[in-house]
């Protein structure tokens, strides 16, 4: 049986389009050793097809030559002659053509625009698919995406900017890895934060069901709530938390409960960070309503605002620069096992402030008690009744000593 012909088992027939798979990847790999430059019309169009950007194809056979029209293309050429109109579109043709002249491995391009609306599912954020699906942003696009590019796909929430940002990072400690994301319950006995940090937001509301918080757990739909957020903002706390999960304040008990289950789950070197990041002088609360505050360009810096966002990494939601964890576990040569004595101090920890947290019930529930007996010893008939019982409970001591 040749390739060609239809052969059953494999892939199935809907998880080419729906995956992102239909490319022909032994054709794509010979078309690789032709320059780009030397590609004909219909090579191009075929690789337009591919980026998602089919849209534009028709235009593209009554203008492009070959490869190199496409490669000497300015942003205008783009807008006139393919009829690219949407900046996002534009911004996703420049990075595939800088990225078919890079040696470098390219993994975040293995990540199409279909796999990237799946993961606004997994980061918790399903609401903004339509935007980002329209836009074509695929994962050369979030690892370059800027507030700007936010912004104009309609996220306009600090919370879910940030939500954003950790998402990127954690795909670029994981070195884009499309399967890297922890969707269901595994075998977590002594789960590092580097794994926590890869929980989903379905993942995050299982571990709240976990701990006794089951009520409260589709509250955190479409909050953008995910374990990267969670392990990596310091700005994103147990009080922020309890604030998505709609915990009343006046729940005191409900509330320390979370937070000691939160403070286990996230290791010490988060703790520490958020604490810091509490007790810094210009902190405010992460809420859900807060929103982005564009920047305002100064007058007739708008003709360098090109050269200005390639420079300025803070332009980007996710800075090229951005603090990584220092912790062992998200280390590449760390091996499982080594942080096990750390986790058996933070459970002894939790252990201790359980046991506080039962002993304020008990006390509450003895002092009670107490109030009920008093009130009992000053009625006559209970006296009465003390006064019958204790010969006989003497005679029982006596008995009892010989």
């Amino acid at each position: 049986m040749s390739e060609g012909e239809f052969k059953r088992g494999g892939v199935r027939a809907t998880a080419g389009p729906r995956l992102g798979w239909s490319r022909d990847l032994q054709n794509t790999s010979n078309e690789l050793d032709t320059p780009f430059a030397k590609w004909t019309k219909d090579q191009v169009c075929s690789w337009l097809q591919e980026q998602g950007l089919g849209l534009h194809v028709n235009s593209a056979k009554h203008w492009i030559m070959s490869g190199q029209t496409l490669l000497q293309a300015s942003q205008q050429d783009l807008e006139r002659e393919l009829g690219i109109k949407h900046p996002l579109h534009r911004k996703k043709l420049q990075l595939a053509l800088q990225a078919l002249g890079s040696e470098e491995d390219d993994n975040k391009g293995k990540l199409d625009y279909n796999w990237v609306t799946r993961w606004l599912d997994d980061i918790g954020l399903p609401q903004y698919k339509t935007q980002f699906d329209e836009g074509r942003v695929d994962g050369r696009m979030l690892h370059y995406m800027t507030v700007d590019d936010l912004l104009s796909l309609k996220v306009g929430s600090v919370l879910h900017h940030l939500s954003i940002k950790r998402a990127i990072q954690v795909l670029r400690i994981n070195n884009y890895e499309p399967n890297c994301l922890r969707r269901r319950p595994s075998d977590e006995n002594n789960i590092t934060p580097a794994e926590i940090s890869q929980w989903t937001n379905h993942r995050v509301m299982e571990w709240l069901r976990s701990v006794d918080l089951a009520e409260y757990a589709p509250n955190l739909r479409g909050s953008g709530v995910h374990g990267g957020l969670m392990v990596l903002e310091p700005r994103f706390n147990v009080e922020t938390m309890a604030l998505l999960l709609n915990i009343p304040p006046n729940k005191t008990l409900l509330r320390r409960h979370l937070a000691t289950h939160f403070n286990l789950l996230i290791g010490l070197e988060a703790q520490q960070q958020k604490q810091e990041s509490v007790e810094s002088p210009d902190y405010n609360l992460l809420t859900a309503t807060a929103k982005v505050k564009p920047r305002k360009l100064p007058f007739g810096s708008f003709g360098s605002l090109r050269k200005k966002r390639q420079e300025e990494n803070e332009e980007y939601v996710c800075p090229m620069d951005v603090a990584m964890p220092k912790g062992s576990s998200f280390q590449k040569n760390y091996k499982r096992g080594v942080d096990i004595r750390l986790y058996d101090e933070d459970l002894d920890r939790l252990e201790q402030m359980e046991d506080s947290e039962g002993t304020v019930r008990q006390i509450g529930a003895f002092s009670e008690g107490i109030n009920n007996l008093t009130s009992m010893l000053k009625e006559d008939e209970f006296f009465k009744e003390l006064s019958t019982c204790s010969p006989s409970a003497s005679v029982t001591d006596e008995d009892s000593n010989v």
